[in-house]
């Protein structure tokens, strides 16, 4: 197993290319193969919002980056948030406790995360009424925010005007 440099540098893309040809390095040897049958392991970037679009996504563990969250309330998802740094964990807060469309993953007395916490919250979100509370809820803000984006919509009419003063500003 890499080291903990090493294994972060996988992760948030740092190492480069000619250093290591398999995009895979940083996962522990055979785990590709041990979980074929159960996952998809991308190498690179999936295709987020056709994912989130499918009809069988019932939740989504994210990191509660904006754009993601953004992604999954757009397509009516509920969310497992889970963030790692930054922004990530104001807006998590924000997403379960204002919103009520994520429920939050919690570490234990030692910072680690628990496959039973992970796996508990999973459930939550997909077997329990407070998923389906969520749901009712992510549901409401992605009609919402489809009509925002309207040509009548609060969206198309704020970006018009800020386009019309910038227009009024060069002339």
């Amino acid at each position: 197993m890499p080291d903990e440099d090493t294994a972060n540098d996988a992760f948030f893309g740092t190492r480069r290319r000619e250093e290591d040809d398999d995009e895979l390095g940083f996962l522990p040897r055979g785990f590709v193969e041990r979980t074929s049958g159960v996952g998809l392991v991308l190498p690179s970037w999936a295709p987020q919002t056709a994912i989130l679009a499918h009809a069988s996504v019932g939740c989504f563990v994210t990191h509660c980056g904006w754009n993601s969250s953004l992604e999954s309330i757009l397509n009516g998802v509920p969310m497992v948030a889970w963030p790692l740094y930054a922004e990530q964990k104001m807006n998590a807060a924000m997403l379960e406790v204002r919103a009520g469309v994520a429920i939050r993953v919690h570490a234990d007395a030692d910072g680690f995360f628990t496959k039973e916490e992970i796996a508990g919250v999973i459930r939550r979100v997909m077997d329990e009424e407070e998923g389906a509370c969520m749901r009712r809820r992510v549901g409401e803000f992605r009609d919402k925010a489809k009509h925002a984006l309207t040509k009548g919509g609060s969206s198309a009419l704020a970006l018009a005007h800020v386009a019309g003063t910038w227009r009024s500003s060069c002339t």
